[in-house]
């Protein structure tokens, strides 16, 4: 390498190159929480030190920032904020958040919740839909947990995520992964029509695809893991005969010349193909989504250890070690 070129790294952040004459940079994690930046001069002692703040204050109180940390990972949340307001699928019953504790009153805040567990970024548990399948408690830890890819399927109004999408996937789709696919859909997020009723989705064929493939879990952005005109919304279970929005399916009618019972016949089966092989499926994923698309990564979503649970709220994170030095404890007392 030519004298005047200068290479730099920052330990646990990110790598890069820069050039300045005479000088190498070497950064590091300081105890503090700050990246410093020892400058070396070519044949003297470092010299100089520079200081940048890895750190985020919430509230008043300092964190390590999710890019940034001394574990020198990155950590990226998929999943969508939730609270008062959260949009709900057409028949469920709104989120109620009750403080029986507050500040002023009792110099503590405790709040009762009440809410489905299929609200926002959730994931299904195979007795959701199997009768006879394991509850939420009952799947394995192991199953919530490892490395997958998230990959760009772009998907329009009722379009059908097929098999033939899913093998031309990219990062390739392996055995054993945790698959999360970005339709871009989670960009119509929100209580409205479009993001519910119109969404593209999996159906029949990719159910049993990930099913064949032996995938761990799977996610998607979009309102359920099956296509919308192939759950109660269409003329399924409890929207037989008309679905839950009858104008949608008479809107999809009058576009296509076909009636909805002709191109989905079947209620929920990417649900059923998947739960039925023990593969738990994460819906409406979305938060900085766009951000780990096209990579392979570690993904993680613990759900409640909740006994006889169908569903359960999830934070899906994405997790990149750049550096490849982070490693899980042996469990040695030492």
């Amino acid at each position: 390498m030519d004298s005047r070129q200068i290479r730099g790294f920052i330990l646990f952040t990110r790598v890069y190159s820069r050039s300045i004459v005479g000088q190498s940079y070497r950064y590091y994690m300081h105890p503090s929480g700050l990246a410093r930046a020892a400058v070396k001069r070519s044949q003297g002692t470092f010299t100089t030190f520079m200081e940048c703040d890895m750190t985020i204050t919430v509230r008043g109180i300092t964190y390590q920032e999710n890019l940034r940390n001394d574990m020198g990972l990155e950590f990226y949340d998929l999943s969508h904020p939730w609270g008062l307001g959260q949009p709900c699928w057409p028949y469920f019953e709104d989120v109620k958040i009750e403080r029986l504790h507050s500040m002023a009153k009792s110099g503590v805040l405790t709040q009762k919740i009440t809410t489905v567990m299929h609200s926002g970024t959730h994931i299904d548990a195979p007795a959701h839909v199997v009768e006879g399948t394991p509850f939420m408690d009952e799947v394995p830890l192991p199953y919530f947990f490892g490395t997958g890819v998230v990959v760009s399927i772009p998907k329009g109004r009722w379009e059908v995520i097929t098999a033939e999408d899913l093998e031309r996937a990219s990062p390739q789709i392996q055995e054993g992964d945790i698959v999360i696919v970005n339709t871009g859909w989670h960009k119509h997020y929100g209580d409205n029509r479009q993001y519910y009723a119109y969404s593209p989705g999996f159906y029949k064929e990719a159910g049993e695809w990930f099913a064949k493939k032996k995938v761990k879990m799977i996610g998607i952005d979009t309102q359920a893991l099956d296509h919308p005109l192939g759950t109660a919304i269409g003329p399924h279970g409890p929207g037989w005969p008309n679905g839950l929005l009858p104008q949608v399916n008479m809107e999809y009618e009058r576009e296509t010349g076909r009636k909805v019972i002709e191109d989905f016949p079947e209620w929920e089966p990417c649900h059923s193909a998947i739960l039925a092989a023990g593969i738990c499926g994460i819906e409406n994923v979305g938060g900085e989504l766009d951000k780990v698309t096209g990579k392979r990564v570690t993904l993680a979503a613990f759900p409640w250890r909740w006994t006889g649970g169908d569903g359960c709220i999830v934070r899906l994170v994405a997790i990149v070690d750049k550096s490849g030095k982070y490693r899980i404890e042996s469990g040695e007392n030492q």
